[in-house]
């Protein structure tokens, strides 16, 4: 336990290890949760650790603690300095607090909650139809290509609404800039200028041009006539008015739908690479979860959702940064400008709240709801994904599609290992799946699927 002063605050520290700050970022970037995993082993629950960028942290890997970080008000533990607006855009959501937060999650709530969910529901299965044409039987490849296709060409249909030269390209250029600003997120600046070495020197370039395609888009939008029938999320924003009646300036509108398109695709799409990863290895699981989509029960298929993000979360950390003059946090002290990373991750495979957490089981769930204050997918507290209800909506039908259409071949392989992707933790091989359509079964004869495997962790 370490302790400093800080004015006329005491600040008392968690222990963490003694090496130099420089050094615990180095073995951050090379490997966060394999070096976090092991603090947590060592120092316990809760420890100090240097980070890129923002220096000392605290990680919180204790629920109860947790909870209480991701409960406090914004004037107690607000949005931290840097965070990935740096990457998204200073209008975004994800750089906003406090009353600017508000406002904006405001006028972004109506197009990504409700009733608005059936009308996307038709999209994303017309975009796994289409992408799903172009997979061969029997033979293995990697899913999340198709996934991240899938998602975001969904994105690019509900916030646009339609088709044209603009989207296509857009369709093109964001995969590039999606990982260009995954890998720049945990980065520090570089002293590099100019230089082709300099890494965000490209993504400046891409961010251009996404920039002047969406002023492309805007302004034709503005120029509908029809733009008061619209119900695209890019017309729903330009029509959007604060309480004072203030609309979203035009910049604040491009930073908005690139953290959509960014953010609302790619983890998305991942998710659903680790939902058949993870089923390929649990056949028996697969079994009753194709018998429950034969009968449009989706109970099960949400359970196997929530599994998949509660065991391969795609995300594995919210962070904090104390606002007030200090935070008390258990029996440690942290003073104004302290960032707290909430490793959810470690939380939720804790097994004194997950007993036997390395097990893929989404019984765990029956009768009723994850139990958010342990189960933080979409993080937590006033920051919670203002995405999560269509992320889950987009997951559900495709995976529903995908087992109403084809068999997956279970496999007894390991599971596949995690590649950090700079925001997300992906399947390494891509989730590598073999399929086979689904043909009426003969009377008396059983599902292809061997049921006599064992699962594979």
């Amino acid at each position: 336990m370490n302790a400093i002063t800080t004015g006329d605050e005491i600040a008392v520290f968690p222990p963490g290890p003694p090496l130099p700050r420089a050094l615990q970022a180095l073995l951050f970037i090379a490997g966060r949760r394999r070096w976090l995993a092991s603090l947590r082993h060592r120092y316990g629950s809760v420890f100090s650790v240097g980070l890129p960028l923002v220096g000392r942290a605290v990680v919180v890997a204790d629920a109860g603690l947790a909870g209480q970080v991701l409960a406090a008000g914004p004037d107690v533990a607000g949005m931290p300095q840097p965070n990935l607006g740096r990457v998204l855009g200073p209008g975004s959501l994800f750089n906003l607090d406090q009353q600017p937060h508000r406002r904006r999650r405001r006028l972004l709530s109506p197009p990504l909650h409700g009733q608005r969910m059936r009308v996307y529901e038709d999209v994303v299965e017309d975009e796994f139809l289409r992408e799903a044409g172009t997979w061969s039987e029997g033979e293995e490849f990697p899913l999340q290509p198709s996934t991240m296709r899938i998602t975001l060409n969904v994105i690019l249909r509900a916030v646009f609404g339609a088709e044209g030269a603009e989207l296509d390209r857009l369709r093109e250029i964001m995969p590039n800039l999606v990982t260009r600003a995954s890998r720049l997120a945990f980065l520090p600046s570089l002293p590099l200028g100019r230089s082709r070495l300099n890494p965000a020197v490209r993504f400046a370039a891409l961010r251009r041009e996404y920039d002047e395609l969406i002023t492309s888009l805007i302004r034709r939008t503005l120029a509908d006539s029809r733009i008061d029938e619209r119900d695209d999320i890019l017309s729903l924003l330009l029509r959007a008015r604060y309480d004072d009646g203030e609309p979203m300036s035009h910049s604040e509108i491009a930073d908005e739908l690139f953290a959509l398109l960014a953010a609302g695709h790619e983890t998305t799409a991942t998710t659903l690479a680790w939902a058949v990863e993870r089923l390929r290895r649990h056949p028996h699981v697969l079994a009753r979860l194709i018998a429950a989509v034969d009968t449009e029960d989706q109970t099960l298929l949400q359970s196997t959702i929530w599994e998949v993000q509660r065991q391969r979360p795609v995300i594995a950390a919210a962070a904090r940064q104390v606002r007030a003059p200090s935070m008390r946090l258990g029996p440690w002290v942290l003073p104004r400008g302290c960032q707290i990373v909430v490793a959810t991750d470690l939380i939720q495979t804790d097994e004194a709240i997950y007993p036997d957490a390395q097990k893929f089981d989404p019984d765990r769930y029956h009768g009723g709801r994850p139990d958010f204050t342990t189960w933080l997918p979409y993080g937590g507290g006033y920051r919670r994904c203002i995405g999560a209800e269509f992320a889950n909506m987009e997951m559900k039908v495709v995976l529903r599609c995908l087992l109403r259409d084809f068999e997956l071949v279970p496999t007894t392989e390991p599971g596949e290992k995690t590649h950090d992707r700079g925001v997300a933790f992906a399947p390494r091989r891509g989730g590598r799946v073999v399929l086979r359509r689904r043909r009426p079964a003969r009377s008396g004869h059983s599902s292809a699927l061997d049921l006599t495997s064992e699962p594979v962790s």
